[in-house]
């Protein structure tokens, strides 16, 4: 399948044009179906900062190490990230409404049964069928809003809104995960259950019915190579500082994960219907997406991990006053990316997440130079957090746009999986090294110094995710440079 101009209908029934983005006109239909797509992106913000919010008063009642406790994050992000290209894939191949809804279903009913055990084991493993669920709603919701809006103005206009709806997922799981922690953190795992299952309903009511695609199949041995060597990569990365990097466990989990990563590639090579057609990788933008999306994702996530525990564990913060300090960030992106549609159409998504990589990296910079043992919240973090801020109102929308322009209907959903994928699998690779980066055994009187070894590799990653994208400017302008200019006759 090449990469084509999207010219397929929208659920409005007007045709795109190869060419020129057509007009489309909003109806109510329309918006109530990106209204349930976004509440599914919603639930996944929410999710993910009350359950960070949570993480020190579930160590403490269930008696988790920091090791275990990113294995709760962990857990739902290899979940997440492991099966995500499987789950676009189907989307694809059975029909992306009937996909959706039976994952959310699946997702509500983990979230449940975590918010009702009393075991750390039994609860990493909701988290992680929970995260399974999400890598089949997250692409395929992704893919609908991508097939349903017309590419250009109307589906850069969504995804802004996409993108308000998960900060404001975001923000209110700081808040909300403050106030429900207070009470009891169990509640912090019930709370999206009827939320979750409002939108079921609403998405049986107005998702439009969609053919599956006449042909194709599932890379089952893709899926499972690729989660399984994922998993123990990760699990590799933590526990080897504990072990020994020269531990024979540790190398026989290194050799294997190695194995099984390449046996994926292998398979994706000769398999009739891979889970990833590696030809799209050959496209510049794409793999820029995919990189600049693991430096925004892993970056952050690890960041607010380090600050999350040093905040509750190390100087003692309450659940709400340390939901209140990291708010700004969310805030930001939740009034900021309404503009951020428009913004593409004028300058691109290249400008945008360029400017998005140098925000996260001046947000981790400053925190480096002024952090000292004690970082000071109006000095140090407050300035961090707008920036980071900043860098997901650039980025996330601009880089969404940018992995799935000019992707053929037929690859939507494999274009949205894959960028997710990159998300997720980079954020835990990035979260398991700063893991095993942080001394888990801080104390008010060691500060902040634990955690510099860790925030030292997240300002690596943003600065990483910034050089990827400027070299190609770079090199625009060094061959700008080089050609002749053509001298008058």
């Amino acid at each position: 399948m090449t990469i084509t101009e999207t010219s397929s209908s929208s659920a409005t029934g007007a045709p795109a044009s190869p060419d020129t983005p057509a007009e489309q006109s909003w109806t109510p239909r329309l918006w109530g179906v990106l209204a349930v797509l976004c509440a599914v992106l919603f639930l996944d913000g929410l999710d993910v900062s009350m359950v960070g919010v949570a993480l020190p008063s579930i160590g403490t009642e269930l008696g988790l190490s920091t090791t275990s406790l990113q294995w709760i994050v962990n857990g739902y992000v290899l979940g997440y990230g492991g099966l995500l290209l499987l789950g676009g894939r189907t989307a694809d191949l059975l029909g992306r409404r009937r996909v959706f809804l039976i994952a959310l279903g699946v997702f509500a009913v983990a979230s449940l049964i975590g918010g009702l055990v009393n075991d750390g084991t039994l609860l990493i493993a909701t988290r992680f069928v929970k995260g399974l669920a999400a890598a089949f709603t997250a692409p395929t919701a992704l893919s609908i809003l991508t097939t349903t809006f017309h590419e250009g103005p109307a589906r850069n206009r969504a995804l802004s809104v996409f993108s308000v709806f998960g900060a404001s997922g975001y923000s209110s799981g700081l808040i909300l995960g403050g106030l429900l922690t207070s009470v009891g953190w169990r509640w912090t795992f019930l709370t999206p259950v009827p939320l979750a299952l409002v939108a079921l309903a609403v998405g049986v009511a107005l998702i439009p019915r969609d053919k599956p695609a006449a042909e194709g199949g599932h890379d089952l041995v893709g899926a499972v190579t690729l989660t399984t060597g994922m998993l123990l990569a990760v699990y590799t990365v933590v526990t080897a500082p504990e072990r020994g990097w020269l531990d024979p466990l540790t190398v026989g989990s290194i050799v294997v994960a190695a194995a099984l990563l390449v046996g994926f590639v292998i398979t994706e090579q000769r398999v009739a219907h891979p889970l990833i057609r590696l030809g799209i990788l050959r496209v510049g933008t794409i793999v820029r997406a995919n990189v600049s999306v693991i430096a925004l994702f892993g970056s952050y996530m690890s960041f607010q991990f380090m600050m999350t525990l040093y905040l509750q564990d190390v100087l003692h913060w309450s659940p709400l006053k340390m939901a209140l300090a990291l708010l700004p960030a969310g805030l930001i992106v939740a009034f900021g990316s309404p503009f951020v549609g428009r913004m593409i159409d004028r300058w691109g998504t290249s400008r945008l997440i360029i400017s998005s990589m140098v925000s996260l990296a001046l947000g981790y910079v400053w925190f480096l130079a002024t952090a000292g043992n004690t970082p000071h919240y109006a000095f140090t973090i407050l300035p961090t957090m707008i920036l980071l801020g900043g860098g997901f109102a650039f980025g996330f929308s601009s880089i969404m746009a940018q992995a799935t322009d000019g992707i053929d209907d037929s690859e939507q959903g494999l274009a949205s999986g894959l960028v997710q994928t990159s998300g997720q699998v980079g954020a835990a690779l990035v979260l398991a090294g700063v893991t095993a980066l942080v001394a888990s055994d801080s104390h008010p009187a060691a500060g902040f110094a634990p955690f510099h070894p860790g925030l030292n590799l997240v300002t690596g990653v943003a600065l990483v995710g910034l050089a990827f994208n400027l070299i190609p400017l770079l090199n625009l302008t060094r061959s700008r440079a080089t050609t002749p200019t053509p001298t008058k006759p």
